[in-house]
Formats: structure tokens, C-alpha cells, sequence
């Protein structure tokens, strides 16, 4: 389950490439217009900078902005930034070679196994989803809302 913490995360980003180019966005401006509380947005939007996906101006005028533009920024990346790797289980991660204490056969455990699938699965849509599409779609769906003729009385 995708926590707040990272929901609040992508809706931030969103926000910002909504805004790109546009200069800076200051933290209230973001956090009222997204409905995040404001302290919990401001740790969200440290660990982002620090994962290199944002930029920050102090001073008049500042605020955050994209570090890259947002067709180069994949969800993936901003989950990443807040929950670490995509794998359920530590074992499943990409690279991993760590069994769970409990494992008796690491290579062979059908739980690290299907884990596995389901990161790759995971991090083949995340990683192939950029803040951009992710903008693109939600116009479209709210196109087509407003083309549906209600035909209920």
C-alpha cells in the first residue's frame, strides 16, 4: 500500500511540473494547494531535494522547482526518494543477496520468488510513468468527464 507520506510525495511533484518553469512554488502555496500539512510537506520536500529530484531558492522569491524537467522524472524515482527500493520484502529488492533471517534456502524461496515478479512488474510501470504522462493523463480523464452526458433522471 502506498503510504500518505509518499502519496503526499508525488502529489508535491506533480504540483511542481505542473508549474515548470513558472519559477519557484513556496512551501504554503504547495502544502494548501494540495491539502498536505505543511511540516509534514516540508520533511517530504527535504528528502526529495536530497534525493537530487528537487531544487531549492532561499529568499525572496524562492521556494522549490524540478531539478530536471518533468518528462525526465519517473514516480519511480520519487517513491524511491521517500520508501527506498520497490520490493515488499528486502530480499526481493534489485540486487539484493540478503536472505530474511528466517529463510533456509534463498535461492529456491517461492516467497522471495514471487516477491521478485512483483517488483519487476512494479518498477517496470513506475519507472516508465514520468511526472509528465502522469500530468497528461489526469487532463485527459478530466476531459472525458466533462464530454460523459449524463443521461440519468
Amino acid at each position: 500500500m502506498l503510504s500518505n507520506k509518499a502519496k503526499y510525495a508525488i502529489k508535491a511533484m506533480l504540483a511542481l511540473a505542473d508549474k515548470h518553469g513558472q519559477g519557484p512554488v513556496l512551501i504554503g502555496d504547495l502544502a494548501s494547494q494540495e491539502a498536505i500539512p505543511r511540516k509534514f510537506l516540508e520533511l517530504i520536500l527535504l528528502e526529495l531535494k536530497a534525493a537530487g529530484l528537487l531544487h531549492s531558492k532561499k529568499g525572496r522569491g524562492g521556494g522549490y522547482l524540478l531539478r530536471h524537467p518533468p518528462e525526465e522524472i519517473a514516480v519511480g524515482q520519487v517513491i524511491r526518494a521517500i520508501h527506498g527500493p520497490l520490493a515488499w520484502v528486502p530480499c526481493a529488492s534489485a540486487g539484493s543477496k540478503m536472505p530474511c533471517p528466517e529463510c533456509t534456502d534463498w535461492e529456491t524461496c517461492s516467497i522471495r520468488i514471487a516477491m521478485k515478479q512483483v517488483r519487476d512488474a512494479t518498477a517496470e510501470i513506475l519507472d516508465n510513468k514520468s511526472l509528465l504522462e502522469m500530468l497528461e493523463e489526469s487532463r485527459q480523464a478530466a476531459e472525458d468527464k466533462r464530454n460523459v452526458i449524463d443521461f440519468t433522471i
